[in-house]
């Protein structure tokens, strides 16, 4: 018996060793994926995520500011045609809306959430003493209405924290008004995925540090503005893109966001045309822009160029911040590179490794690239310039 536990014990070590387990300890880039989608940011509340963005592009960037909302703007070069890379921190979330003398918590939810995805979980109430765990309560099945033989469950979810009555929650520090964010640790999965919350849009915020990193002290024809915008979700107006792009002034954009895999069983085959593992994405079409064909034109060329396989995309209920930016000014050219993953708008999305590290790839080279005299190419509407094509 004593061999055979140190047999067992040899060929545990054995196998240890020659397959090392992937973990934030010893990826840089993981260990920031871990501390980008870990942080709480709500819409409205994206003070934690503000600090770690100008906290890690400080050491790339020739200049940090702020707009007046808290949105980050980092700068790169000081000369050139100036080019706004965005992403936004806020991720889904709620704030309290009313506390119930029996302790339980309302919610006003913030961002577009599928009911499916409030029972049952586990959330973080940022209150005036520090976080409190909160549970979203669902009925019990035994006891739960039965509709058409099927158990209902409440159009309203209460949170319970645990507390008896409404001086429980009080003594908690939480007070009506304070911000809400789901609970989901960063993992690991098989080949490559990453297990996360709040890649929308952590993944674009993650994305434009590796490219500031590459490009630190690398030569790039732009100045170029990596900015880290506030109130993207449920913001028809896209509120941080709109005053940082008035800020910035652009002659062209390039918004990062999370693409929409529809590579799970059982949808409509053409919901979404993404799959994780399939490259970067790019948007043809949403309900907040038609990107500016040219700069499309000009990112397929380089993108089949590099060997990068990109995918395209038309979602009709999916808006972003590209939409805000081509409206400053007199008009900007914009297009949206996306990371696809699978069920964005959750506590639990799923990215794969190879189509991040290919987003940037791609983002790099674009920005090495588009020189003033590109820029002016894809801006021009004139047609002795740009033949009869339609732009």
């Amino acid at each position: 018996m004593l061999r055979f536990l140190l047999r067992l014990t040899l060929l545990f070590i054995t196998i240890s060793s020659s397959t090392p387990a992937q973990s934030p300890s010893n990826d840089p880039l993981l260990h920031l994926m871990k501390q980008f989608t870990e942080a709480p940011g709500p819409p409205g509340a994206e003070g934690a995520v503000r600090k770690l963005f100008a906290e890690s592009a400080k050491p790339y960037a020739d200049k940090i500011s702020y707009d007046g909302l808290g949105s980050v703007i980092a700068q790169q070069g000081t000369t050139g045609s100036r080019i706004m890379v965005d992403a936004h921190m806020d991720e889904l979330g709620a704030i309290v809306r009313h506390i119930r003398p029996d302790g339980y918590i309302t919610v006003q939810m913030l961002g577009y959430w599928l009911p499916q995805a409030l029972g049952d979980q586990r959330w973080t109430i940022i209150g005036s003493k520090g976080p409190v765990l909160a549970v979203s309560e669902l009925w019990d099945a035994h006891i739960a209405p039965h509709d058409a033989g099927r158990p209902s469950q409440p159009a309203e979810y209460f949170f319970d924290t645990g507390a008896r009555n409404a001086a429980d929650v009080a003594a908690l520090g939480i007070s009506v008004g304070d911000p809400i964010v789901p609970v989901s640790e960063f993992a690991v999965l098989p080949n490559n995925r990453y297990l996360a919350k709040a890649w929308d849009d952590r993944v674009g915020c993650i994305a434009m540090i590796e490219a500031m990193r590459r490009l630190k002290g690398q030569p790039h024809p732009n100045q170029i503005f990596y900015t880290a915008t506030i109130q993207e979700e449920g913001s028809i107006e896209m509120r941080g893109a709109t005053t940082s792009a008035h800020i910035i002034n652009p002659d062209l954009g390039i918004a990062l966001e999370v693409g929409v895999a529809n590579d799970t069983p059982g949808n409509r085959p053409d919901a979404s045309l993404e799959t994780i593992g399939g490259g970067p994405g790019i948007m043809l079409y949403t309900f907040s822009e038609y990107p500016n064909r040219k700069l499309v034109k000009y990112v397929q060329e380089v993108a089949a160029e590099k060997q990068i396989p990109l995918q395209f995309d038309f979602v009709e209920g999916f808006g972003d911040d590209a939409g805000a930016i081509k409206l400053n000014g007199n008009g900007v050219p914009v297009t949206t590179l996306l990371v696809p993953t699978r069920s964005t708008h959750t506590h639990n999305g799923i990215i794969d490794r190879a189509d991040f590290d290919r987003t940037v790839d791609l983002l790099v080279t674009l920005l090495q690239r588009l020189d003033a005299a590109t820029v002016a190419k894809i801006k021009s509407f004139d047609p002795a310039e740009d033949g009869a094509s339609a732009h």
